[in-house]
Order: structure tokens, then C-alpha cells, then sequence
């Protein structure tokens, strides 16, 4: 029987939806559903501004001179012979991983995508506003029933799933976002909650029935307590539920600075559901900036200067393929950010990019990676069967045991290049049209040839403010100052202009935009994600 959504003065536990209504919201927000969520919030919730906290004194402990390192107290668990619970068949092979937001149409074109698995994304390439949340749930049910289809209104071409469509993963918002439209006593909720209850609760039974599960992707962990927070979460709902342990199962990005010192630490405490570690690389270069703020020494080059075959990079890549096999999970690669470009050899060039990425990768033992394009897969997959081939689904069996110790002085090695003018005013029209677009309500930008989201335009704002903190100078001679900022954004804001279209920019938010981008670039103190500002921004348009 179809379950009714409960109404706000039926709700006695603290649980509250605020958002305007969105249509199929009450077949989302059902009384099971919320029952589960008021669960979670009642148990959980609270908790998460205590993690949060530890983050921030770690984070002033660092800015005092101290440097991210090793676990003392957590030697044993790094020392100890374990391994996590398993890998589900439909998990073992993951060598080609494809992202995007939870749009109907990108949902369909991803899971028929020549790839193993789509991470549907409520996080970094989602301007989460209340109705995109809602709807969102509702697409990904629909996927895991098979009944998704899409007509575009502007050609009438229909979009339906294949019959062999890719495994699904939903990836859940990370922990310091709130939820403004759903309040458990009076206070938003995490994000997390909202996204993995719902995900969870609507969809688990017919994935479990098609031979699949509940899959989630966590991102943003900081520390093994923020993992066992989620392993307490996974544990009430599969007891909840009458599920066996370790049905839900996970793969966390590690995409901070702080969690790549504490990985095994992290298998450990959700060995019972974790399957995989994955290089969110994108992310991990911001947090470097964003850790090691204060160190002069540690100032990051342009953008497009860090690579993964840089030191600092290319070790944290190993560490992660070396420390996930000896533990028995998978180790993903990070994302190729390209897209297709029409011009033949503007393609060749890109195709050319991505090989040479890839093959790094899965030279370095890696079982999988990401791209951000349906177009790249074919690319991505050749490289990947190259070297797991027919015989193996992964490459487990590659586990790096000859490799010398990976020091953190490796993981912390500064990072050569230049600061250049160009890289300066390119992270300028990024950060402007990338955070146009997030306000706007669209988290997943096509810019110069490279899928943007959030991650990527952290850097660009992240890199400058750092130029200006230390005080550094570009390749021209010309110091870094905030004066320099602020004239290079009116100068690039103009360009912009004359890149999208005068109609284009009056009817966009450019102007509050580069307010914003202002802000956050010239304050004294880093602000630590402009995905906060920019939700006040997002949710103020919604009323």
C-alpha cells in the first residue's frame, strides 16, 4: 500500500520538513522514510558538530606550526593482520566509473554508459537546492525500477535505460553541509542523514532483490571517528531493517589531507561495510591548500602544474592502491576532468591526456577510475583492460609489498612549478562562471573543456587566496596582492561577458557571483568551503 506523507503536526519526534513543496514529495517523504530519518537524526545528528569541532582544533594545532603525520595511538590497527568483510560480485569490477548529478536525463545517459558503475552525486556536482534534492530522489528510485525515461521538450528524444545498465552508487552529502529544509528539534540536519535514509529506505529492497544492494559513496572524511560515526550509522539501519551486517556497503574518497595519514585506520572502522578507498584528487589538492595554509613552504603553482605524477601526489596514490589490497578493498583512481572536444584535434589532444593519466593509474595498481564524460569511457576502459585484462576483475592480486615505506614527508613534499598570470586569471573566469552557475542551481559546469565542480573551483579560488596569504609572486615579477585580485576580477568578470553573451550575463548571477568570489578570496581567514556561502546564497532565491 502506498505510504502517505505525514503531515507536520503528525510528526511528535522532532523531525520537520520546512521545504515548499516539490511535486512527488509525499511519494519521498512517506511515514516509513521519516520514521527512519528521525531515527537517525535522534541517534546521530548531535554528534556531527562534535566531529566537526575535532576538525577545527586539529586544523588550528596544524596552523600553529604542527604537520599532519601518522597515528601514534592507531600503530596496532596499521600494524595488525585484518581485512575488511568482502566485496558483492556486482562490486568486483569497477574499472571504468562514471559521475554526474542526479538529473533524469544524466541519470539514464550514465547508467548506459560503457562503464561498470555511475556514482550519482548529491554532493560536489549538486547546487543542492531543496526541489534538486527532492527530485533527485525521486529519479533514483525510478532508475533502480527500471521505469526512468526522459523526453527532452526541445527535440521530443526519448531517453530510456538499456537492459544491461551500469551499478548504481549514490554518493551523500558530506558532513559540515546542513540540510536547511528538514529540522530535527528546531536545527537543520546533516545532509548525509537526509540523503543516505532516503536513498536507502526506498530503494534497498529492489536492489537487494535484483542481486545489488544499498551503495554508497561517503565523501570528505577528515579522521577514522568520522568513519566510525558512519559505521554506527550503517549498523542501527541494517539492524533496523533486519538485514544482515555489512549489507550496505561503502567506498569512501579520500580527498583530505588529514585522511590520507589515517586510511587504514578508516578500513578498520568500517570494515564490516567499506569495499573501496578512491583518490578524489581534485578535492585532496584543495585540501593541501586548505591544511597547510599557514605554511609558507607548502604554496601550490598553478592549477594546471599539479598532476598526478607529482611527488606529493604520486605517493599518495601508491599509499592508497598499498594499504586498500593489503586490507582486501579495492583502490580507485580519481577523476578525469576532460571532456570531448568537437575539433578533431583538440579531441586527439584530450584523448591523448586521459591515456596518459589513466595509465598511470593503473600502472600504480589501481582498480578503477572515474571519468566525467560518457565520451571518455571507451578511453578510459581500454587503458584499464589493458592491464587487468580478461582473467582478473580487478587488481587485487598487485600489492605494492616491495615498495619502500611511504613517509608523510613524501605525502607533505612541496609541489614545483610557476605562478603564472594566465593560471591566475584562468582561476579567476573558472571560480566566476563555476559559482554563476552553482547559485544558479547547477553544480556540474562545462568550462574550457573540463567538467567543473565544486572540488575544481575550490582550488581556483584556494590557489589565489594562498598567493596572497604568503605574500608570493607571479612569473612576471607582479606580487600577488589583493589589490591585484580585485583588478583582475573586474577586467575577467568583462571578459566573461564577452565570452557568454550580454543576454546570457544580465540574466545570470555573474555580479553576485563575483561578490561572492570576492569575499572568500580576499578574507583574512580561508573560508573553508564556498559551498556554504554559496547555499545561503542558493536557499535565499528559494523564497
Amino acid at each position: 500500500m502506498t505510504e502517505q506523507i505525514l503531515d507536520n503536526a503528525q510528526i511528535t519526534k522532532g523531525l520537520e520538513i520546512t521545504g515548499h513543496p516539490v511535486q512527488g514529495q509525499d511519494e519521498i517523504f512517506t511515514e516509513g522514510a521519516l520514521a527512519l530519518l528521525d531515527s537517525l537524526c535522534r541517534q546521530f545528528a548531535a554528534d556531527v558538530d562534535g566531529l566537526l569541532e575535532k576538525r577545527q582544533q586539529r586544523q588550528v594545532r596544524i596552523d600553529k606550526g604542527e604537520l599532519p603525520d601518522f597515528l601514534p595511538e592507531t600503530r596496532a590497527i596499521r600494524d595488525g593482520k585484518w581485512s575488511i568483510r568482502g566485496i558483492p560480485e556486482d562490486l568486483q569490477d569497477r574499472r571504468v566509473e562514471i559521475t554526474g548529478p542526479v538529473d533524469r536525463k544524466m541519470i539514464i545517459n550514465a547508467l548506459n554508459a560503457n562503464v561498470k558503475v555511475f556514482m550519482a552525486d548529491f554532493e560536489d556536482s549538486l547546487a543542492p537546492s531543496w526541489e534538486k534534492v527532492v527530485t533527485g530522489q525521486i529519479n533514483l528510485r525510478d532508475a533502480v525500477r527500471g521505469t526512468i525515461e526522459y523526453t527532452a521538450p526541445e527535440t521530443g528524444k526519448q531517453y530510456r535505460l538499456n537492459d544491461n545498465p551500469a551499478v548504481l552508487i549514490a554518493r551523500v552529502r558530506g558532513l559540515h553541509l546542513k540540510e536547511k529544509h528538514v529540522q530535527f528539534n528546531g536545527a537543520a540536519v546533516p545532509g548525509a542523514l537526509v540523503d543516505f535514509a532516503l536513498y536507502f529506505y526506498h530503494n534497498y529492497r529492489q536492489l537487494l532483490a535484483k542481486g545489488s544492494g544499498p551503495y554508497f559513496y561517503v565523501p570528505k572524511l577528515e579522521s577514522h571517528l568520522e568513519a566510525r560515526w558512519w559505521a554506527k550509522v550503517f549498523a542501527f539501519t541494517e539492524e533496523r531493517f533486519c538485514l544482515q551486517p555489512g549489507t550496505i556497503k561503502c567506498t569512501c574518497l579520500i580527498e583530505t589531507l588529514p585522511a590520507v595519514f589515517e586510511m587504514d585506520e578508516i578500513l578498520y572502522e568500517l570494515r564490516s561495510n567499506i569495499v573501496a578507498l578512491n583518490c578524489g584528487r581534485w578535492d585532496y589538492i584543495f585540501s593541501y591548500i586548505k591544511t597547510l595554509k599557514n605554511h609558507p613552504d607548502r604554496v601550490l603553482p598553478d592549477r594546471q602544474q599539479v598532476t598526478m605524477d607529482k611527488p606529493f601526489l604520486s605517493a599518495y596514490s601508491r599509499l592508497l592502491v598499498k594499504t586498500c589490497h593489503k586490507r582486501g578493498a579495492l583502490a580507485m583512481g580519481g577523476m578525469a576532468a576532460f571532456i570531448p572536444a568537437k575539433d578533431a584535434e583538440a579531441n586527439r589532444l584530450v584523448l591523448e591526456r586521459v591515456c596518459r593519466d589513466k595509465e598511470l593509474e593503473a600502472r600504480n595498481g589501481h582498480d578503477g577510475t572515474w571519468v566525467a564524460h560518457p565520451g571518455l569511457a571507451d578511453t578510459a576502459m581500454s587503458i584499464f583492460n589493458q592491464y587487468i585484462g580478461d582473467d582478473h576483475c580487478n587488481q587485487l592480486h598487485i600489492t605494492r609489498d616491495v615498495d619502500a615505506p611511504i613517509l608523510a614527508s613524501e605525502l607533505l613534499h612541496p609541489c614545483e612549478g610557476e605562478r603564472t598570470e594566465h593560471g591566475m586569471r584562468l582561476n579567476i573566469r573558472i571560480a566566476l562562471q563555476y559559482i554563476e552557475a552553482w547559485i544558479s542551481g547547477n553544480g556540474c559546469v562545462p568550462i574550457y573543456g573540463l567538467m567543473e565542480d565544486a572540488a575544481t573551483a575550490e582550488i581556483s579560488r584556494a590557489s589565489i587566496w594562498q598567493w596572497i596569504r604568503h605574500g608570493k609572486s607571479l612569473s612576471n615579477g607582479k606580487p600577488v596582492t589583493k589589490a591585484l585580485f580585485r583588478e583582475m576580477l573586474v577586467e575577467e568578470l568583462a571578459n566573461v561577458k564577452e565570452e557568454v553573451g550580454s543576454e546570457r550575463f544580465t540574466h545570470g548571477k555573474f555580479t553576485q557571483a563575483a561578490v561572492l568570489l570576492e569575499e572568500i578570496t580576499t578574507s583574512d581567514e580561508m573560508v573553508e568551503f564556498l559551498t556554504l556561502p554559496g547555499y545561503e546564497l542558493l536557499t535565499k532565491q528559494e523564497h
